[in-house]
């Protein structure tokens, strides 16, 4: 597998490289690749901008892919305060877009991205054409007691397995059981390259906010969950997409990190999306 993981970080390198743009606030890391209809992807609370490479190079030949690194994740500044909400990276995220000079684009979030991709939709309405939201995760803002529990669990496992701990215990969770050794090296991957200091600010987004606070919309909503996810299950992510009155997909066979684990049917699913929202329209 090492030597797999090694032919993807070589395609990160030469296909689905890194930018760093320097903003208000400080540095802010993303990869990009190909021209067109932008299409912004956010990660989830384990991951990071190199999780979409397959993705990336599904859609690349017809769009512009762009991820982030959130913030406090790889060489993007932290948020500037302690506990921050999704509108707090909503506005991080509307500072990278305007320095990118992305006026509008299908805005598709994964498990924690989620919140930030619906706070930025409700806010931005006009820059999102559509927004898609893969695994989405509710956030623990309506169940404070929980989510003090689920906070403190996090952070305990953080100071006593490190990043390096917490990539080889909480991986094969992220994954269906029928998942390829591949699909879970990469998982393992890019859980190991997390930043202490963003994980915990990412720990207070999940435990503080609820993506329900963002589902009155103005933009069309589309919500995807694998049917073999345990971390945020079929179930919870359809009544999700009930909340939002937006349609809903399993992704047959997927776990959690459903864009590693199955890229090629997220693929298709984002460039029907893509599809759908610019045909005819001129960017």
């Amino acid at each position: 597998m090492a030597t797999l993981t090694n032919t993807y970080v070589s395609q990160l390198q030469r296909q689905f490289g890194e930018r760093l743009l320097q903003l208000g606030d400080g540095p802010q890391a993303l990869r990009e690749a190909g021209s067109g209809a932008p299409i912004v992807l956010l990660h989830g609370i384990g991951s990071g901008a190199a999780s979409w490479l397959h993705v990336a190079l599904g859609l690349c030949q017809q769009a512009r892919v762009i991820a982030w690194d959130a913030p406090g994740y790889g060489q993007s500044a932290p948020l500037p305060m302690a506990q921050p909400k999704a509108c707090d990276y909503a506005a991080r995220l509307a500072s990278l877009l305007d320095a990118l000079q992305v006026q509008r684009c299908v805005l598709v979030g994964h498990s924690l991205g989620a919140l930030t991709a619906a706070a930025f939709a409700q806010r931005h309405p006009e820059r999102v054409s559509e927004l898609v939201l893969l695994s989405p995760a509710r956030g623990y803002g309506a169940r404070p007691e929980h989510g003090q529990a689920v906070r403190d669990k996090r952070l305990h496992d953080l100071h006593s397995q490190g990043i390096a701990g917490l990539a080889e215990s909480r991986s094969a969770h992220l994954v269906s059981a029928s998942a390829s050794a591949s699909a879970l090296a990469w998982v393992r991957w890019n859980m190991a390259r997390l930043a202490p200091a963003g994980y915990r600010q990412a720990i207070e987004l999940l435990c503080g906010d609820d993506l329900l606070r963002y589902r009155q919309q103005q933009v069309t909503c589309q919500v995807h969950g694998g049917s073999a996810d345990t971390v945020t299950t079929a179930d919870d992510c359809r009544a999700l997409a009930q909340a939002f009155a937006a349609p809903f997909q399993l992704i047959h066979g997927a776990g959690h990190a459903c864009a590693i684990e199955q890229p090629e049917t997220v693929t298709r699913r984002l460039a029907r999306a893509l599809d759908a929202s610019f045909t005819g329209s001129v960017q």
